[in-house]
């Protein structure tokens, strides 16, 4: 018996050393792949794992989130776990496709392609919600006290395998609204357009991350360095002012259309831009969807050059981005800037004869063949007279008029916090001749960007101050502490202020009774300058049309530029067109920016009549619920939201208990009467057209005797960014 016991226990021993020998030879050549497998089938991970920062936030200047990231996981299968059981396989595939909804075929193809099947890292879904990862936990932990049955439970309990990966997915609750300036995101932490792009390094954090190991003990120990959050921007942007902008751009577009068409809103007291629209509209949720722009079949049959073109042209802001040729909405900076250098006086007047002779060439202006005669500065701003702008231009001489351009930053960057700030082409005192002088003195013959064209206004309407124009108020951390205020930027003063009262009064003259009349807005004083810019090369009858103008007139509260690029219309060189654009925007705007009616006769603020191009085109944002706000005053500029309008949002009058369709009927009646409206025929496929027999919505006029702007291979875009040196002290005209 004992000899038994003897024999017994030497196997045991024998067993027992063995098996220390096993596990040693184990633990030397195979130790760490086990220790992550358990460590994976836990789902603790923690071996070294990534803790991903978020991305800041972008707000409008009320605190409407613009730009946001919220939490989500990526789903992450560890195949070799899951095929390491045969009873793992059937129940960890059915939660995932119950559950997420996943490709059953894309899973089983994971578990048992040779290349993935021994995987401990595969992504099988990204962008998961925190709720499904929350309804995939609830479903695999099974309760002591669960009503389940043992085989259901069973069937739980063997999901493994599956874990997740935290990260962050960029949302735009506002969809395509003011998509060229607030940008994307093509990953967490890139971004090329926009603000996105430009503070790209402000709002992207720095991630962190989790070391685990095992100590002597076998215990599980970590080390946690935790995420740093990105910081958060906060926006001069205006939701509802950018709504209201939209809502006529999309409207013209409709009716119309243009190659290009862009809006900048501007303070002209700090260089903040309220609104800003380049024209194109595409989803920032889904920013390589062109379905706004192009149809299926179009896109189908791009090239991938040609997709890239197009995607890039779709992303620009034709606002910062593109040059060209401005027209006559640059007289008010040269008549600002030639009284400044005493070229001329309040008291001067020239006279107009149709066309001023350059050495043997003419050149024409907008009155031609006819004449605007003897005319005040005021009238010259008015009529928009080229002929006595020429004359201007030759009394100032080239190197006064080339300070000029530089001193209001026309042809270099302004230096918004924008990417990709286009320059434009100035001529040189070698290049500027007698007619390129004379040319630019209306417009033409160079080349400048919208954002430089709206500054420089300001500084002539504003008092005669240059501010920096930006975009962004103030910069917070991810707990909401301010970490840097954006004030103004004062960079320099441009004319005097006496000056820059008596150009108010000049541009106010041409919405009263000159080029602009199409630009007022009853209840209040406006000034505003037209420009008709004829495209290169001349007669090929390609016109830019723009508006520039403000309001009030004594203390600005906005600037408004406009620039419709080709319009679709018979003839495009009629300045109209963005006069009505501006107008309707305007509209709604002041009342919505609290600007009071300076022109408000007792209280009464006469209804502003559109454009009836706008007729059946006219749509509310409805994302933002502010969006497109329609301010609704009655007949006498009272607010009356109960009241009755029509569908273009005319007041009729207050609720009365006539049947509506009644006074629909008796609405329709009266706008058939022949009373003159904003307008004027309708092309064969019922587009209204406006017309253009007036000549006093024309300031150009087809002269090929106008040179173009000079001829440069070099790239015109700036690639900037927050980490860039800026504008220099030569751009911004400076000592």
């Amino acid at each position: 018996m004992r000899k038994k016991l003897v024999i017994l226990f030497g196997m045991v021993l024998l067993a027992l050393v063995g098996l220390i020998l096993k596990i040693t030879v184990i633990n030397a050549t195979e130790g760490e792949q086990y220790s992550k497998q358990v460590l994976m089938q836990t789902q603790q991970q923690y071996t070294s794992r990534e803790i991903p920062s978020k991305r800041g936030d972008i707000y409008d200047r009320n605190g409407n989130i613009l730009a946001s990231s919220s939490k989500v996981y990526n789903v992450i299968l560890d195949c070799k776990v899951i095929n390491s059981e045969e009873k793992y396989v059937e129940p960890t595939v059915r939660a995932l496709v119950d559950i997420f909804g996943a490709d059953e075929e894309e899973v089983r193809t994971l578990l048992s392609d040779e290349k993935t099947k021994d995987s401990q890292y595969q992504i099988l879904m990204k962008g998961v919600s925190v709720d499904d990862k929350k309804a995939f936990d609830d479903y695999t932990t099974v309760e002591e006290d669960s009503d389940l049955s043992e085989e259901e439970q069973a069937d739980r309990q063997n999901v493994q395998g599956v874990w997740f990966e935290e990260t962050y997915e960029r949302n735009y609750p506002f969809k395509s609204l003011a998509c060229d300036t607030i940008g994307f995101t093509f990953d967490a932490d890139t971004a090329d357009w926009g603000l996105e792009g430009y503070y790209n390094s402000t709002l992207t954090g720095t991630d962190g991350r989790q070391y685990g190991y095992f100590n002597d003990s076998s215990d599980v120990e970590q080390t946690i360095i935790e995420a740093t959050d990105g910081q958060s921007i906060v926006s001069t942007l205006d939701v509802g002012a950018q709504s209201i902008v939209e809502k006529y751009v999309n409207a013209f577009q409709e009716a119309m259309g243009a190659e290009n068409l862009g809006v900048i809103v501007e303070d002209p007291s700090t260089g903040e831009i309220i609104a800003m629209d380049g024209g194109d509209r595409y989803d920032l949720n889904e920013p390589r969807d062109m379905s706004s722009i192009y149809t299926d079949a179009q896109v189908e049959a791009m090239s991938d050059e040609e997709e890239v073109e197009a995607l890039n042209s779709m992303w620009r802001n034709y606002c910062v981005t593109d040059a060209y040729e401005p027209g006559s909405v640059v007289k008010p900076i040269v008549m600002a800037a030639a009284l400044e250098k005493g070229a001329i006086s309040e008291d001067d007047t020239f006279t107009c004869d149709g066309y001023q002779m350059i050495g043997d060439t003419q050149i024409k202006c907008s009155a031609y063949p006819g004449a605007h005669g003897n005319q005040t500065l005021q009238e010259v701003i008015a009529n928009s007279c080229n002929d006595a702008m020429m004359q201007i231009a030759e009394r100032m001489g080239t190197e006064e008029f080339l300070e000029t351009q530089t001193l209001f930053n026309l042809g270099s960057r302004t230096g918004i916090d924008l990417p990709n700030e286009g320059t434009g082409i100035m001529h040189t005192a070698d290049t500027m001749g007698p007619t390129e002088l004379a040319c630019s003195a209306f417009g033409q013959g160079f080349t400048c960007t919208m954002i430089q064209e709206i500054n420089a206004i300001c500084s002539v309407i504003n008092g005669g101050y240059y501010y920096q124009p930006h975009l962004v108020s103030r910069i917070e951390d991810s707990n909401g502490t301010v970490v840097r205020e954006m004030e103004p930027t004062l960079l320099k003063q441009t004319v005097s202020s006496s000056i820059s009262e008596d150009i108010r009064s000049y541009m106010q003259s041409s919405v009263e009774s000159g080029t602009s009349h199409y630009s007022k807005v009853n209840g209040y004083s406006s000034g505003g300058k037209t420009g008709t810019a004829e495209k290169f090369p001349r007669g090929n009858g390609k016109y830019l049309v723009s508006f520039v103008g403000f309001a009030p007139v004594d203390d600005p509260a906005v600037v408004i530029y406009v620039v419709v690029d080709e319009p679709n219309a018979d003839r495009q060189d009629n300045s109209a067109y963005p006069q009505y654009i501006a107008q309707g925007i305007l509209s709604e705007l002041l009342p919505y920016l609290d600007v009071a009616p300076d022109e408000a006769a007792d209280g009464e603020v006469p209804q502003t009549e559109l454009w009836e191009g706008f007729n059946g085109h006219l749509k509310d944002n409805e994302l933002t619920g502010l969006g497109s706000i329609v301010i609704r005053y009655d007949e006498n500029g009272i607010e009356d939201p109960e009241g009755e309008y029509d569908k273009d949002g005319n007041y009729i009058g207050p609720v009365t208990d006539t049947d509506s369709e009644d006074e629909e009927e008796n609405t329709a009646g009266e706008e058939d009467t022949g009373e003159e409206e904003q307008g004027g025929d309708e092309d064969s496929d019922g587009t209204s057209q406006v017309d253009v027999s007036d000549d006093s919505t024309a300031d150009g006029i087809s002269d090929e005797n106008v040179p173009g702007p000079l001829e440069d291979d070099s790239d015109p875009i700036e690639g900037n960014n927050a980490e860039s040196d800026g504008v220099t002290n030569e751009e911004a005209g400076l000592e």
